[in-house]
């Protein structure tokens, strides 16, 4: 099993900060639940090696060193002292290692999310810019099997393999974005939760929706994918910000 390391020269240190830094304000925006949610980011070229945060530690005391570097490959891991949350590797180990695509891989139990995971029909239609970004882009679980360790984890990997998709709504059970960086990952986490809050608040008026028909939505989501730039710059803005309050994440 890859061993982490003990300082700051530790490998993928960028990554690492990346990482942290995603960890820190998603709890800031109360995203998280408890110390049950967990991120991985891949960082060899097929996958299978990740970084994970460790088992039960709270998203907001998170630091760049205190990420394991896993392989999806290894069946001792479980066996090792500092062994990850048996269904943290259940999951995002059967992703790593059965979807190379997912460079980076973030599960929650965000609120809004979570709601539009329990409701009978749990896809989000396009009722706003922000929930046009996941048109066509998106997959229900409708076989939610329990906790998510090595079975259910491979069956959950199973309805990642098409790379257009980028977020599963898991029903009954939270929300899984996939990306190609710490930085693509975050933004999707971000808005998909928004999209969702804007969702549930619109069904709450009891209202009729303005969906916005196929053509629109499909343009708006083509755009949204090739909008310059924005995901780093959210990802650098927010790390600026624990920076300028002196957060010991990057260490």
């Amino acid at each position: 099993m890859l061993k982490l390391a003990e300082n700051a020269n530790m490998s993928h240190w960028q990554e690492r900060v990346d990482m942290a830094a995603a960890f820190r304000w998603t709890a800031r925006l109360n995203m998280h639940e408890a110390v049950a949610n967990h991120f991985s980011l891949a960082v060899n070229d097929d996958g299978t090696q990740f970084l994970m945060n460790a088992n039960q530690q709270h998203f907001s005391r998170i630091k760049a060193s205190d990420l394991l570097l896993l392989d999806a490959n290894d069946p001792a891991t479980m066996d090792a002292p500092n062994a990850p949350d048996p269904t943290a590797w259940g999951l995002h180990g059967s992703i790593h290692r059965l979807c190379p695509h997912a460079r980076c891989v973030m599960h929650v139990h965000s609120i809004h999310a979570t709601v539009l995971a329990c409701l009978k029909d749990s896809t989000l239609p396009p009722l706003d810019q922000n929930a046009a970004t996941f048109y066509g882009r998106q997959v229900v679980d409708e076989g939610y099997g329990g906790l998510a360790f090595d079975d259910e984890g491979a069956r959950c990997a199973a309805l990642l393999t098409d790379p257009k998709v980028k977020t599963m709504i898991m029903g009954n059970h939270g929300v899984l974005v996939i990306g190609d960086t710490v930085a693509d990952t975050f933004n999707r986490l971000y808005y998909f939760e928004r999209a969702a809050e804007t969702y549930i608040r619109a069904l709450q008026t009891g209202q009729p929706l303005r969906i916005l028909p196929h053509d629109v939505a499909e343009k708006t989501a083509q755009e949204l994918d090739e909008y310059p730039g924005q995901a780093d710059r959210h990802l650098n803005e927010l790390k600026a910000i624990l920076d300028d309050e002196k957060s010991d994440y990057a260490s």
